[in-house]
């Protein structure tokens, strides 16, 4: 799915690890990321957050989409900065999930934000 995934590709996301239930992504915060205050746009924090949710809640085999998600922000990113989504499935019952995705700064392990996103599987086998 992430191979297919052009707006994950367009903010240069890349995979570092999966598991059933889990994945950790990583994206360089460029120039043209920040906001005008020079900080990273929460927009994209959330972005990638929501990329390891997607890829973390499709090991399963199964097309498995967002039905919602929060995010709460806690610090900011800068232009430069390597940042670090890990997500983790904290309950999967029928074809509803809930995983959690830290968002931290690769460099001294601050966490920026915190996600929250709900799954829905679609009951089709992934092609």
């Amino acid at each position: 799915m992430l191979g297919r995934d052009a707006a994950s590709a367009g903010l240069g996301i890349e995979l570092d690890e999966v598991a059933p239930g889990r994945a950790v992504l990583t994206m360089r915060v460029r120039d043209d990321m920040v906001n005008g205050y020079g900080l990273c746009h929460g927009g994209l924090l959330a972005s990638l957050a929501d990329s390891a949710f997607a890829v973390a809640c499709n090991t399963y085999g199964e097309v498995t989409v967002a039905a919602g998600f929060d995010i709460t922000f806690l610090e900011s990113g800068r232009a430069g900065d390597l940042v670090r989504a890990r997500a983790v499935e904290r309950a999967r019952r029928g074809r509803s999930g809930l995983y959690d995705v830290t968002v931290t700064r690769v460099a001294d392990d601050v966490v920026l934000a915190e996600f929250r996103g709900r799954s829905r599987s679609l009951g089709r086998p992934i092609v």
